[in-house]
Parts: C-alpha cells; sequence; structure tokens
C-alpha cells in the first residue's frame, strides 16, 4: 500500500491531497487573498508559509507525516524536461531556486516535496512539468531566425488526459495519437503521439481564451508596442485581453448566461473561441497525415455543454470527440508518482 501527498501551488492557492494507491482519502484547497501573496516579494518568499499549511491541513485530515510513502509536486519550469515523472534531487531543487527558465509558482511544487521528504527520508517527484520539451528539430523553427518556438503548457492535465481516452477506447497510450485542447483561464492545444507531445500551441499562438489574446496579427501588436511599455503590454496579451477585453467577464458561465438573455455580442465572442479552437486543433492534424484515434477536450471549460458540443460539431469529420472535463491536477500527479513505486514507469534523474 502507498500513501502519496500531492502539492499543487497556485498563485492564489495550495491544493493537496492524500491518495492511498488510487484513491483519493482526502483533498483540500487553501485559498490566499491577493493581500497575502502581495507582501512575498517573490515566490520563495513564500515557502514557510506553505509548507506550514500543507503540515496543519496532514493534521486536520488525521494523516500522520511518517505513515507517508512518496511526495510529488507540481513541476515548474526549471528547465527543458522530459515527460514523465522526475526523481528530486539536490541538483534539481538548487536549479529549481538559482535558475530556473522563470520564477512561476509551480516551482515551488518540487521544492517543497523535496524538503518535506529528505526529512521523512522517503522519495520524492515531480511530474510532467510544465516546460516539458519533446518537439522535433522542425517543430521548433518559428519563421524568423533567433526566435524559437518553445513547448510549454498544460501537459499534467493533456497527458492524463490522453490516458484516460486511451483507455477507453481500449489502446494502449503509447501507441495512440490525439488531438487535445486545455480550454482553462490559458487554453493550450497539443498533438499527442505515443505518449510525446509532438507539437503544441501555447496560449500566447493560438485561440483566445477567457483572459488571454491567443495569437495576434503582428503589424498590430507592433502599434501596440509603441503605445505600452513591456509590462503593460504582457499584462494585456495575458490577464486582459481574449474575452474579457470585449465583455468584461473572464467566467465563461456567465457568458452563457449572456447568450441566453439575448446578448448578441456574448454570443459572437463565444462562438469566436469555439471558431478558434477548432481550427487550431485542426491545424495539428497534418503532422500526421491525418491518421489520428481522436481528439479530447479537458480542463474547466471543458464542463460547458454548449462549449463542448460546437466544438464538436465542427471536427467529428477528423475522428471521435472525446470530453474529460477539469484539471485533474492533484490525481495526475499521485498516480504518476504511483506507477513509479510500483515499477510501472521509470522516472528520470536530473543531472547538473
Amino acid at each position: 500500500m502507498a500513501l502519496i501527498l500531492a502539492i499543487n501551488p497556485g498563485s492564489t492557492s495550495t491544493k493537496i491531497a492524500v491518495y492511498e494507491n488510487e484513491k483519493c482519502l482526502w483533498k483540500d484547497s487553501i485559498e490566499h487573498s491577493y493581500e497575502e501573496m502581495a507582501a512575498y516579494k517573490d515566490i520563495y518568499e513564500q515557502y514557510p508559509m506553505r509548507v506550514k499549511i500543507i503540515k496543519e491541513f496532514l493534521k486536520k485530515h488525521g494523516t500522520s507525516e511518517d505513515k507517508l510513502s512518496a511526495i510529488v509536486g507540481r513541476g515548474g519550469p526549471a528547465t527543458d524536461f522530459k515527460s514523465g515523472a522526475y526523481r528530486m534531487n539536490k541538483e534539481l531543487a538548487d536549479l529549481m531556486v538559482t535558475n530556473p527558465i522563470n520564477n512561476h509558482v509551480s516551482l515551488l511544487g518540487g521544492i517543497i516535496a523535496f524538503n518535506m521528504a529528505e526529512e521523512l527520508g522517503i522519495p520524492s517527484f515531480i511530474y510532467d512539468p510544465v516546460s516539458i520539451n519533446e518537439f522535433p528539430e522542425i517543430a521548433k523553427i518559428s519563421g524568423l531566425k533567433g526566435i524559437e518556438r518553445k513547448s510549454a503548457g498544460h501537459f499534467l492535465n493533456i497527458r492524463a488526459g490522453g490516458r484516460k481516452v486511451a483507455t477507453e477506447i481500449g489502446k494502449d497510450f503509447n501507441d495512440v495519437t490525439l488531438l487535445a485542447a486545455h480550454l482553462g483561464g490559458g487554453i493550450t492545444v497539443a498533438i499527442l503521439h505515443k505518449g510525446k507531445v509532438i507539437d503544441l500551441i501555447s496560449d500566447d499562438e493560438g485561440p483566445m481564451s477567457p483572459e488571454r489574446t491567443g495569437g495576434l496579427p503582428l503589424r498590430q501588436v507592433i502599434d501596440l508596442a509603441e503605445k505600452y511599455d513591456k509590462k503593460t503590454l504582457n499584462r494585456i496579451i495575458r490577464g486582459d485581453g481574449g474575452v474579457v477585453s470585449y465583455l468584461g467577464i473572464t467566467d465563461m458561465r456567465e457568458v452563457e448566461k449572456r447568450i441566453e438573455a439575448g446578448d448578441k455580442e456574448a454570443k459572437l465572442i463565444f462562438d469566436a473561441m469555439v471558431y478558434q479552437v477548432s481550427n487550431w486543433l485542426s491545424y495539428l492534424a497534418p503532422i500526421v497525415n491525418g491518421k489520428i484515434d481522436g481528439i479530447f477536450l479537458t480542463g474547466g471549460i471543458a464542463y460547458s455543454e454548449r462549449f463542448t458540443n460546437a466544438v464538436k460539431e465542427k471536427l467529428n469529420f477528423l475522428g471521435p470527440v472525446f470530453i474529460v472535463p477539469g484539471e485533474n491536477e492533484l490525481e495526475s500527479l499521485a498516480l504518476g508518482a504511483l506507477r513509479v513505486l510500483r515499477g510501472e514507469e521509470e522516472a528520470n534523474i536530473y543531472k547538473d
């Protein structure tokens, strides 16, 4: 029996769960106010607070730390990773602190997991971190020498969703080819081929989302850059763009309520997001000459029948469309660590 603690730190939350093998014993989400988090100058200053809260919630739920078999944390953008599990070690923990790709809060998942596990003498892992890079060389070409397409996105949920779809169609995950869209505050569109994401349309390249612009006409972006500084422009693209720029809201459920009330602009923007997601999914199909086993939609917006049915209508010609709603990140982390503990999967080892 394996008892696994999964940790997923977010910008205003710390989500944790304890799994006994495949069974979730409990999960909880600790919310942090904007004012609370603004008091920290960087993510690393948050470390003592987050560890303290995690230990308090373990006690609250009656889970003894010394009963844990392993701890797994969300993997942040520390380097170009391979897909799957990484066994945390000092070299990787140090990299996450001293020289990551960027200081994203998800880095704390691996750091917390490593330090807590070291105290207990048990293994720690990260799983499917946000900066996996398994693109073939041709996929990295952007169109301008010196600018390379980057591989960064919702790998954890995309690969976990791919596993579920493979099981549903009776195939091994490493034998299927699937188109995938993670539909959340940001949208990632990807193609999974034999267990690897071989191309991915990041949230600054592809469809607009509730709060991000997606790809924009470059010449008009150049005009915007003359009006705003870099920080403001980044905020426009990632935070103030997409649906919120048109309708003033990011909650797609509220958009649907407006549509039901007869709001024509809300319907146009909703339909435009369906249009863009569908187009970018089909854009990836030629990479494998159209030979796919299916398409799946995941993330929070995948709970919307209006949205998923509209995408299905556009893409059924490519293959069956599956719905795997929600983020399922804690489950994905725990089950990934469990496969390593059982010897069903081998963990990667980072070496400096």
